[in-house]
């Protein structure tokens, strides 16, 4: 029995992909020039929430013109009560080459070597104290611990006479 191929949505964005990948090779330039080609998506889906596709990799196919720009590492943002939690891997790099910058909602990620480049905005989902940051990078895999910021309490306690 033969099997039917099933038409994915990602048949045309794929086929234009290596089309313009192809167009590139064509091109003459010198091969010390070429640097590696990466894209790829995520998705996540949790219980309650819309899925959430992210991409990541440093070509864009659906752009008119393929360049090469700085990656975006593959990111994961877990919350708990009182912590945010952003894991980015970012292979090839070392723990020296990476600085990090954080802000009440926003979470900036860079890193570059001679070979490689790495940047990321994170938008957190939750308000933090950007002073309670820890960050912890080991093979390839970016931790960073950042605790929720404590609410502000609105209005003032009255006293009952």
């Amino acid at each position: 029995m033969a099997r039917r191929w099933r038409r994915s949505p990602f048949d045309d964005m794929l086929r234009d992909l290596f089309e313009r990948i192809d167009e590139m090779f064509e091109e003459e330039k010198p091969f010390e020039a070429w640097r590696p080609l990466v894209f790829g998506f995520s998705l996540t889906r949790r219980a309650g929430e819309e899925p959430e596709i992210r991409e990541f990799g440093n070509i864009f196919p659906w752009e008119e013109k393929i360049e090469i720009k700085e990656r975006k590492p593959l990111i994961d943002t877990f919350e708990s009560d009182d912590e945010i939690h952003v894991i980015a891997e970012m292979p090839g790099i070392e723990k020296k080459d990476i600085r990090l910058n954080a802000t009440k909602t926003t979470l900036e990620i860079e890193a570059e070597t001679e070979n490689r480049r790495y940047a990321e905005h994170v938008d957190l989902p939750a308000e933090v104290d950007p002073d309670s940051a820890k960050a912890n990078y080991n093979n390839g895999v970016l931790e960073v611990t950042l605790r929720r910021a404590m609410p502000v309490r609105k209005g003032r306690p009255i006293k009952i006479d």
